[in-house]
């Protein structure tokens, strides 16, 4: 072999390996089925812990406006329910955090409109309603310019209210989820708030109050 002869095949050698590189470089990265991470949180999952998240804050924000002067029976209720809403509120908040989901739903129960559940008039809810339970901004106005038996009354009127409307979403997600930590939690405040609705429903009849509608 000439030397001009080994010179071009060492150059084509090269070249082949240099295509190589290029080549390997060039090839589009396949990425496992089973590396991808599944999603935190599902659609309706996400949209429960947002709503019940809103529905605990204003729970909180309604043993903020209880008046000072109430019973003190009343009162230790009030720091009692606030106590547990607040660390709730910490974990739902939480949880949306490590789902990367915004704290508020912009469509209020739309996660609860799966065919397989129906609400509490036999009909599935709209996308967008109302959460249950929730008082109107009248209502907290009232409750916070209230006094003594009064605000009482109206406390355990609304709050009363509240926890219904808290177990029957509470209830709905635990029928439409299949597992997991956000089916065990809304299990649990079906327990929690029933307990504390049996509170309100004595003290509101002590009271000579009826329940609200």
């Amino acid at each position: 072999m000439t030397s001009g002869t080994a010179i071009r095949a060492g150059a084509l050698a090269s070249l082949a390996v240099l295509l190589l590189v290029v080549g390997a470089a060039l090839r589009p990265v396949v990425v496992p089925v089973e590396s991808i991470a599944e999603p935190v949180l599902s659609a309706a999952e996400i949209g429960f812990v947002q709503d019940m998240a809103e529905h605990h804050q204003q729970a909180l924000a309604m043993t903020l406006r209880l008046a000072p002067d109430v019973d003190p029976a009343v009162a230790a209720l009030a720091r009692q329910i606030g106590d547990t809403q607040r660390v709730e509120i910490g974990t739902l908040l939480g949880w949306l955090r490590l789902a990367d989901a915004p704290p508020t739903n912009p469509r209020p129960m739309a996660w609860n409109i799966a065919p397989d559940h129906a609400g509490h008039d036999g009909s599935a809810a709209e996308p967008g309603a109302s959460m249950t339970g929730m008082a109107s901004m009248a209502e907290l106005d009232a409750l916070s310019a209230a006094h003594g038996r009064d605000a009482e009354v109206v406390f355990l009127q609304l709050m009363l209210r509240h926890h219904l409307g808290g177990v029957e979403m509470a209830r709905a997600a635990d029928a439409l989820l299949v597992d997991g930590p956000v089916k065990q939690s809304a299990r649990a405040a079906v327990q929690e708030q029933g307990g504390e609705i049996g509170l309100l429903t004595v003290m509101l009849a002590e009271r000579g109050a009826t329940a609200p509608r």
